[in-house]
């Protein structure tokens, strides 16, 4: 076993032996025709500094050799370049504009000024105005500049910044996934995202883009926004002229906006007649067109900021908050903007309605009077199809970022009555425990004397303090017995209580939402409850009386009417009006609302003219005071109340306005409403 295992390493020794052999004899062979040559340098047979002189063959091999390593580098970091796949945060943030209800522009938020707009929606002559100023051939080149990378890698070579030479693409590029340093790594960085994007992209979708995140001066970004800065109008309305002007801002804003200076305004007038030229040599603009625009496009002044300040900032919420609550649209995806929010508020009545309330405000003396501090209103205008059409929210949003007219924290007081009115005429009354419920009428009379003990179906109702609850009038006025309707125009309060008793207090909250009150603002159903213990906004009492203007028929309120973003519609839910009190219901509610305006206890706001309809309302313990009404199909609320801004607690109204001692409520939110209503007929 032992001899045949050396046997056979003896034979693959002498195999292995062979083949080496094999290779030896083959290099020996062949060794001076594969050895590399060591170059012949310095030349020999040369004397003087020609000895160091390469030959033609030497400086082509070394000049193929460095291009070939220069291919190399240029290869790998080519494969290795990748399109980011975020785009810089300002090439796709967005501000958010919201528009007034006639179309025009209330108000920007976002830290970006810009807006996407399509680039169909771009004029040709616009677009060409900037190709022509900017890269004439980009629809034809490759998405660089050869010439532009070659000034970069001289000045890299000297000494200095990059500049200039740029595609649009390549501008493009640094736009939207780099930075702004003029260095010769971020220029072939451009480069090379530029070819792939040139190869991965339609010319028409990156001229869009391009378009879209250009910066423009007077803090806009994007064609669009620019056209509104500098003109007024959308993008496309742009004429020649006009595009060639914005064209110019291409090349640094700063340089040629002409409100920065007569020099700014000197270059901008060169270059917009170069742009124009060069337009019509390239073939883009008629020489006959080109001869009409021999007067510089002038641009608008600066725009002031459209921002959240007064009553704007109110608006923006509430919008906000609707569209948050009403989309599928995340806080993230708003964040990013480009949204065109098309609210319901209308200017005019937003601005009468300020008015009204900043006439009566200047009559408080907070610094003066003690009683005058701390004050709040609140108020909000609604229309019988949801509308909400203005809002007062407070002093100012910058002011006070709290929201007045969405406030839930001020009692309804004797406003609320009519719900429990219609409750009654709707479901009738339940005076006997399992016996059928007894219908009412307006024409129904009611005990109104003060101090009337409140019962329930099995007797008097017992407080929880163990004694039997009685209704209390204001000024402890008795008025015998008396209709509903007048009861309800008057605000007799033991009838009111006693109704609600009678029709169960639960029946009537069911009423005030179904009419458009939030269930969360009712709070408990005491026998206090039908003189107003509940906390609705400004917002929602004046969309539960026009459900008394409108028949019966209720719609949500709602502030966004339009949704869209860079031009193309969202969808955003729209209330749908639905009957919820029968005809003759609402129509007898309009009537004691009416009665109380004409010759009860609201005839102060006869003075907004004939058709007023309305009801004042204050809280048993002087701690609020309201008037809510309507004409036509706008119904508005109006709420008064003081509120401590460390506590959060409500302060009576005693001696507010200067105000005598004893008296309750206050005259000021019939005031603001008849001010308000006079200036809006």
């Amino acid at each position: 076993m032992i001899e045949r295992r050396k046997g056979a390493h003896a034979r693959a020794t002498a195999a292995a032996g062979g083949r080496w052999s094999v290779l030896n004899r083959w290099w020996a062979a062949n060794r001076r025709r594969l050895r590399l040559r060591r170059p012949a340098y310095p030349r020999p047979g040369r004397t003087g500094f020609r000895r160091w002189v390469p030959s033609w063959r030497q400086t082509l091999g070394l000049t193929g050799s460095c291009f070939g390593v220069l291919a190399i580098l240029v290869a790998i970091m080519y494969a290795r370049t990748e399109i980011p796949a975020d785009l810089n945060a300002f090439a796709t943030q967005q501000d958010n504009v919201y528009y007034w209800a006639d179309g025009t522009e209330m108000a920007r938020t976002g830290d970006i000024n810009r807006q996407d707009t399509p680039l169909d929606a771009v004029p040709e002559h616009v677009r060409w105005a900037a190709l022509a100023a900017e890269n004439e051939t980009f629809y034809s080149d490759s998405g660089i500049s050869p010439s532009g990378i070659l000034r970069a890698a001289t000045r890299m070579v000297t000494g200095g910044d990059t500049q200039g030479g740029s595609t649009i693409t390549q501008q493009y590029v640094k736009n939207a996934y780099l930075n702004q340093d003029q260095t010769f790594t971020r220029k072939l960085s451009e480069m090379f995202i530029a070819i792939k994007l040139d190869n991965k992209m339609t010319k028409d979708e990156i001229l869009e883009r391009y378009l879209n995140t250009s910066w423009f001066g007077r803090g806009t970004y994007g064609i669009q926004r620019a056209a509104h800065a500098y003109y007024g109008k959308d993008a496309a309305q742009l004429n020649a002229s006009e595009g060639a002007f914005l064209a110019c801002l291409l090349k640094g804003a700063a340089l040629y906006d002409p409100a920065l200076g007569a020099e700014p305004r000197k270059r901008a007038v060169e270059r917009w007649n170069w742009v124009l030229d060069r337009m019509v040599a390239i073939g883009k603009l008629s020489p006959e067109e080109r001869g009409r625009y021999t007067r510089f496009p002038e641009p608008q002044a600066p725009p002031k900021p459209a921002g959240l300040t007064g009553q704007n900032g109110y608006l923006v919420e509430t919008a906000r908050a609707y569209v948050g609550a009403h989309t599928d649209i995340s806080e993230k995806e708003f964040a990013l903007g480009g949204y065109q929010i098309h609210t319901t508020f209308e200017a005019p009545r937003t601005t009468a309605l300020t008015k009204a309330v900043e006439s009566v405000r200047a009559k408080l003396d907070p610094v003066g009077r003690a009683a005058d501090r701390h004050a709040r209103i609140g108020a909000a205008s609604v229309t019988t199809d949801g509308r909400i059409v203005a809002l007062y929210g407070g002093p100012g949003y910058l002011e006070q970022g709290f929201n007045d007219a969405n406030s839930s924290v001020v009692p309804a007081g004797s406003a609320f009555t009519p719900f429990v009115y219609a409750a009654a005429l709707r479901d009738g009354v339940e005076r006997e425990r399992g016996k059928p419920r007894t219908p009412v009428t307006p024409a129904t009379v009611y005990d109104g004397n003060n101090k009337i003990t409140l019962r329930t179906p099995e007797g008097p109702y017992w407080d929880r303090a163990g004694k039997i609850a009685k209704a209390e009038n204001d000024g402890g006025r008795s008025w015998g017995r008396i209709p509903l309707k007048s009861a309800v125009a008057q605000s007799v309060n033991s009838s009111i209580m006693q109704l609600g008793m009678d029709v169960g207090l639960e029946r009537v909250g069911k009423v005030g939402v179904q009419t458009g009150l939030l269930e969360s603002s009712l709070g408990e159903k005491l026998p206090s409850f039908a003189l107003g213990t509940a906390t609705p906004s400004a917002i929602r009492m004046a969309d539960a009386y026009a459900t008394f203007a409108g028949r019966g028929k209720h719609s949500e309120p709602y502030s966004v009417g339009k949704l869209m973003r860079n031009g193309s519609d969202v969808p955003v839910e729209k209330p749908a009006a639905a009957q919820v009190l029968p005809q003759d219901v609402a129509g007898a509610v309009d009537d004691a609302l009416r009665e109380a305006v004409s010759r009860g206890s609201a005839t102060a706001a006869k003075a907004a003219g004939p058709g007023a309809a309305g009801k004042t309302g204050t809280e048993q313990e002087n701690k609020s005071a309201w008037f809510v009404g309507y004409r036509g199909t706008v119904s508005t609320a109006v709420s008064l109340a003081r509120i401590d801004p460390k506590s959060q607690e409500l302060l009576p109204l005693d001696g507010i306005g200067g105000r005598a001692k004893g008296a309750v409520g206050s005259p000021y939110p019939t005031d603001i409403w008849t001010r308000y209503m006079a200036a809006t007929r």
